[in-house]
């Protein structure tokens, strides 16, 4: 039976943790980013779909690329940001399961199914990847301000991949942090039966 976490392992993944959008200049080296993905790959989805695909933008070059499609309040945070994942999912995962699994059945006539199925469970991956960006010591920026369709045509054409949202990785800078939101009681918004 799994343990509880201790109280310095769940303020570094939820209490403590933040959005940042502001950025240290530190790089964020491949390995480590390899790293999250050996973490963020082994969150569940339904039926073992795994939809997402990531894009790590890093290079100057890739950041340019990217800069145009983003809305103005997210140019220079994620300009700043060491490293970006486009966090997309494949509209025909279906057919392409990983190796030694066979391909799902149910969703190649059924297009609504599959990209309702692609979107949430890509959303889902997405939330894994925070929590083990967070896990590896990496702060995160997620956000939906950017043009799906440029981003899209710039770095999928020609693929089935979609974007979903983005995610700036890195070691935030407090300095550039916002007091925190209010949040909802248990009562506003949850229930027991």
């Amino acid at each position: 039976m799994p343990a509880r976490l201790d109280d310095a392992a769940l303020k570094q993944l939820f209490l403590d943790a933040r959005t940042y959008r502001a950025w240290q200049p530190r790089e964020v080296p491949d390995s480590l980013l390899k790293e999250l993905f050996d973490l963020f790959k082994m969150g569940p989805t339904a039926s073992n779909c795994l939809p997402a695909r990531l894009l790590f933008v890093k290079s100057k070059a890739a950041k340019e690329r990217l800069k145009p499609h983003l809305s103005a309040g997210n140019v220079d945070k994620t300009m700043a940001a060491p490293a970006t994942a486009i966090v997309a999912y494949d509209a025909r995962f279906f057919e392409h399961p990983p190796k030694g699994q066979e391909p799902l059945s149910g969703f190649a006539d059924k297009p609504e199914r599959a990209q309702t199925a692609a979107l949430r469970n890509s959303s889902l991956q997405g939330g894994y990847l925070i929590i083990a960006a967070r896990a590896l010591g990496l702060d995160c920026g997620p956000m939906s301000g950017f043009d799906n369709a440029g981003v899209d045509r710039e770095f999928f054409a020609g693929t089935d991949r979609k974007s979903n949202f983005l995610c700036n990785l890195g070691f935030g800078d407090p300095a550039g942090l916002r007091p925190r939101g209010p949040r909802f009681d248990f009562d506003d918004i949850a229930k027991i039966l």
